[in-house]
């Protein structure tokens, strides 16, 4: 059968580049801020991090609006530092090895249906239709270099602050993340990784505008729109 079809793939600006980052896949830390875990009603284990997948077609750039999912009435912002790969790992990458795969970073939402997720919990479900819809990864331009390791990671909504954590309280840090993930995948140039959310996750509704930022780093902008 012929295909009528062609599938263009999801890509990201770069500050100070016209080329642009091409989106390989999202792998996301869950419960990596204990405050956002306490909030959650989770438990910290320093063993293992908690990982899920959004579609690498879930980005939303900056500047395109962010539609307000179906099957929700309850869809939470996550604000996060989010790491882009730059190199293919070989095997597995220990972490005195890993910031030699990062490009560099930018911020995103992780944005959730929260109804959806609370109930593939109370079932010991998959969080998928939670986390993997469509537009459901806001993200910024990503900035080449070195990651932000010490700032404070920030979000704002219709000019309230909403959530606010120092980077250096993730439980798990970057090298050890790409460590862990290093083990269960093989981590390819183009891979993103949403580093986790501090606590005060909170709903969203249609016309809601949002900032985000690190301090001194980086600022992205978007607003929620009806579907």
């Amino acid at each position: 059968m012929e295909l009528l079809f062609t599938l263009a793939q999801p890509t990201l600006p770069i500050e100070g580049d016209v080329r642009r980052f091409p989106v390989h896949r999202i792998y996301c830390v869950g419960r990596n801020f204990a405050e956002h875990a306490r909030e959650m009603g989770a438990s910290i284990e320093r063993g293992q991090p908690v990982f899920f997948m959004k579609p690498a077609d879930a980005i939303v750039t900056e500047g395109e609006p962010v539609p307000y999912p179906p099957a929700t009435i309850d869809l939470h912002h996550e604000v996060e530092l989010v790491v882009a790969l730059g190199r293919d790992a070989d095997g597995i990458i220990t972490t005195a090895d890993a910031d030699a795969l990062v490009f560099g970073y930018a911020i995103g939402l992780d944005l959730t249906r929260r109804d959806l997720q609370a109930r593939a919990k109370a079932k010991s479900l998959p969080w998928d239709t939670a986390k993997g819809f469509d537009a459901s990864a806001p993200i910024s331009r990503i900035i080449p270099g070195g990651y932000p390791r010490h700032e404070r990671l920030w979000l704002e909504v219709n000019g309230t602050l909403r959530q606010q954590g120092a980077l250096t309280d993730l439980v798990f840090s970057v090298p050890e993340v790409i460590h862990e993930l290093s083990k269960l995948y093989r981590l390819r140039a183009g891979d993103l990784i949403f580093m986790g959310t501090p606590a005060g996750v909170a709903a969203l509704q249609p016309g809601d505008s949002f900032r985000a930022g690190i301090d001194g780093r980086i600022e992205f902008r978007g607003r929620i729109e009806a579907n």
